[in-house]
């Protein structure tokens, strides 16, 4: 399959999950030990994002209904090593799958998020 985005604009991309990430209450971005990008709500990773020889590599924390959902479309898979525990990942997301992630992402820090910041969260965005 042709890959045509440009040569990894992987910058804008951990711009995107950084928005995403950090406009969520009490989020903290931290730099692990292989030089990912780690998003954590109260030393709870929630997101995990970084380059591989593949470009740019985006993983969330998830439930196990969620992911068997998601690993039926051809754009996620199951993260090596944590992937038993529920979480997903996304190999240089483009265009409207980043509607969709906002949301995962979202789903995430509230998987990971104490009971008061998730209460704080779902009072703020009642639908």
């Amino acid at each position: 399959m042709q890959n045509n985005m440009k040569p990894q604009d992987t910058a804008g991309m951990l711009d995107n999950v950084r928005n995403i990430c950090l406009a969520l209450p009490e989020a903290v971005e931290h730099i692990d030990g292989f030089g990912h990008n780690t998003f954590k709500i109260n030393g709870k990773s929630f997101v995990i994002s970084g380059e591989n020889e593949k470009g740019f590599g985006l993983s969330f924390k998830s439930d196990r209904e969620t992911q068997e959902i998601l690993l039926q479309k051809e754009c996620f898979f199951k993260t090596p090593y944590i992937g038993h525990h529920g979480w997903v990942s996304i190999q240089n997301p483009a265009g409207e799958v980043w509607e969709e992630l906002t949301d995962l992402i979202q789903e995430a820090y509230l998987r990971a998020a104490p009971k008061r910041l998730v209460k704080q969260w779902l009072d703020l965005h009642k639908k």
